[in-house]
């Protein structure tokens, strides 16, 4: 059975992503997937808030696409998570409309994987700054999953990596939908990077 996926895509300076550009050209033509501009759909973030309850009530997998701005998303993404997932429909009483769903993040940043490790300067694991987004999730009862990554984002472009890493959002987007996708062994490593897909996506 096919999951139903919605991308969510937020980069409020994405004509400057050859990374989150590369991407989003690799997302659009997978069948199947839903995709929002969020940034294009609200410039002057007025959310709204009944449109995109029912988005998340229609799909079974909410993937946000975005950078890593000061250790969190991008301001629109937080607006969103304020207003969308309001008490009784996404947590407490009454709040079980996400039960079951899974959220996963596609980001991209801009330090190497070395500077995301205890002697590294940023001194934790990137998966340690994603720890409010882990706990919205949990309060929803949705599935937290292992994001996928592309670390040193700003030298991808000169390093070759941007085109097998959108290659494999494009398996990655294509596995989800299909439910063929491994989750257990995703969350094993914490952080999902292009070359871990062939041990995550089955035949």
């Amino acid at each position: 059975m096919l999951a139903k996926l919605i991308v969510y895509y937020a980069h409020p300076g994405q004509r400057f992503s050859r990374a989150n550009e590369a991407m989003v050209a690799a997302c659009r033509p997978v069948e199947g997937v839903t995709f929002v501009d969020l940034y294009a759909e609200y410039p002057r973030f007025n959310i709204d808030i009944e449109r995109e309850q029912q988005r998340l009530i229609d799909h079974d997998v909410i993937l946000f696409q975005c950078p890593l701005f000061w250790y969190s998303t991008p301001a629109l993404v937080k607006e969103w998570i304020d207003l969308t997932l309001e008490h009784g429909f996404a947590y407490g009483a009454g709040g079980d409309r996400l039960d079951g769903k899974v959220m996963m993040f596609a980001l991209t940043a801009a330090g190497p994987a070395e500077a995301y490790t205890p002697n590294g300067y940023q001194h934790y694991p990137l998966r340690t700054f994603l720890t409010p987004l882990e706990r919205t999730a949990g309060l929803c009862q949705m599935r937290f999953a292992a994001p996928y990554a592309l670390y040193g984002s700003l030298l991808a472009a000169d390093d070759g990596r941007i085109p097998p890493h959108a290659e494999g959002y494009r398996r990655l987007l294509t596995a989800l939908r299909d439910d063929a996708y491994d989750f257990e062994r995703a969350d094993s490593l914490g952080i999902v990077e292009v070359g871990h897909l062939d041990s995550l996506i089955g035949d």
